[in-house]
Formats: C-alpha cells, structure tokens, sequence
C-alpha cells in the first residue's frame, strides 16, 4: 500500500496525535468543573478523527485512485513531448512510469531539493526513506542547467509544495518559463488547501497552498490554466501553458 508511505514519512506527527488522543481521554475523568472535561473529551475525538480520515483519503488517493498510475498525465498534455523533464524533491514514485508512457523521447530527472527553502521534517524523512527507481541530477531550482527554449513540458507531481515561500515558487517558475519552448506545458499536481483537505487532514492542511496562491504565481509568469480537474477531491491538476 503507498499510503504507508505517507505514515512512514509523516510518523511523527503520527505519534504525537495519538499521544495527545490517549492523554487527554486518561486526563479527561479526573478534570473539573465538567465542562472543561468535556471540552477534552471533544477536542481529543477530533484529533482522533483526523487521524483515521487522514490516513483514509491517503488511501483513496494513493491506492485507489488513478494518480499514481499516471496514465492521466499524457492525457492531460494532450500530446507526447519530444523532451521533458520531471523535477521532485527526494521521493519521486513518477518517473519510471513517465519513460514508460513517453518511450523513445528525452526525459530529465532533477532533483531541486534545497534544505534552506524545503524546512517540514516530513520531506527530510522522505528523503531518507525513499528508493527512487530513476536516479537524479541534483539542480537547483533558480538555475537549472537547461538551454533557453528548449523544453516541450515539465512535471512537478506532488512536488512544488515544497517550496515554502512565495519568493521560491516565484524563483521555479521563472527558471520553468526560460526553459520552456513556445506553447510549452507544465502539468502540476498538488493537495490544496481547502475544505476537502482540511476535512481530511486536518491542520496539516496548512503545508499545502491555497488555488488562489497558485493561480496567482502561474499567472505571474505568464502561465494560462490549459487545463484544470481534480483526481478524487484532494488532489487538484493544472495543466499550464507557456504564453508568448
């Protein structure tokens, strides 16, 4: 199952929830006056819930969706590029399925981690973690060791989020209009924050962006919304498409 993946990576918060959940409910009997015991008692089923819903819309994501069959992709593209590339930040459970879905065609694996602007423990753990089928060219995401113009599309699955301050998703996107050729793609995956995923996973919603913080940083760089549909309510795809 990958959601143990999304428990493996994301394990302390695990265990402290359940921490939380298991103290309040001992605490609880032992608190007056009784509304301030009832108050635990709610507050701890809540964090109880979003435990179990969480790990609940991971499965319907992550196992029983369509996502990561990534199939979807070239459908959303709507054509084969004859070069691309795919950039993540240390788990990458895309790239083999992009060279099977693109063969014969020039595909580039990088890697745009950077400690500085990626700070949440849980992608540090990942890294860690992970075993990437596709090894990666270590890049950084203001630089990338591209020529102007001379890709047809770029990926970011489940990886832009990572960039934590506007100021860095700005930086990427720049970096993404240079190398992209006339009328290129970018096809982008990611959780957003809103109430589907605030339902699901709580206040770890909050590592996501809003759909207003993106479309403001495509449009920035002069990125038209191509496309736009969801996989299962929590995962939203935009499909951009460079302007001249």
């Amino acid at each position: 199952m990958r959601c143990k993946e999304i428990v493996r990576f994301n394990w302390p918060y695990y265990v402290a929830a359940a921490v939380v959940v298991c103290g309040a409910f001992a605490a609880a009997p032992h608190v007056s006056p009784r509304w301030l015991r009832y108050a635990i008692d709610g507050a701890a089923a809540v964090v109880a819930s979003w435990l179990v819903t969480s790990l609940v819309a991971s499965w319907i994501v992550y196992d029983r969706s369509r996502l990561m069959d990534w199939d979807w992709v070239l459908q959303a593209l709507g054509f084969t590029p004859s070069a691309w590339i795919t950039l993540h930040a240390g788990h990458d459970p895309a790239s083999p399925a992009l060279r099977r879905i693109f063969p014969e065609t020039t595909g580039r694996v990088f890697d745009i981690y950077d400690a500085r602007d990626m700070t949440e423990p849980s992608i540090a753990i990942a890294r860690r973690l992970a075993h990437n089928a596709v090894p990666a060219e270590a890049a950084d995401y203001r630089r990338l060791p591209l020529p102007k113009g001379t890709i047809d599309a770029a990926m970011l699955l489940l990886s832009a989020h990572e960039l934590r301050t506007d100021a860095a998703r700005s930086a990427l996107f720049a970096e993404l209009r240079r190398v992209l050729g006339p009328g290129g793609r970018v096809v982008v995956a990611e959780h957003l924050r809103d109430w589907a995923n605030f339902l699901a996973f709580g206040p770890g919603f909050l590592h996501f962006h809003s759909r207003r913080t993106w479309l403001r940083c495509f449009s920035r760089h002069r990125f038209d919304v191509h496309r736009e549909f969801s996989i299962t309510p929590f995962v939203r795809i935009f499909v951009l498409r460079r302007l001249t």
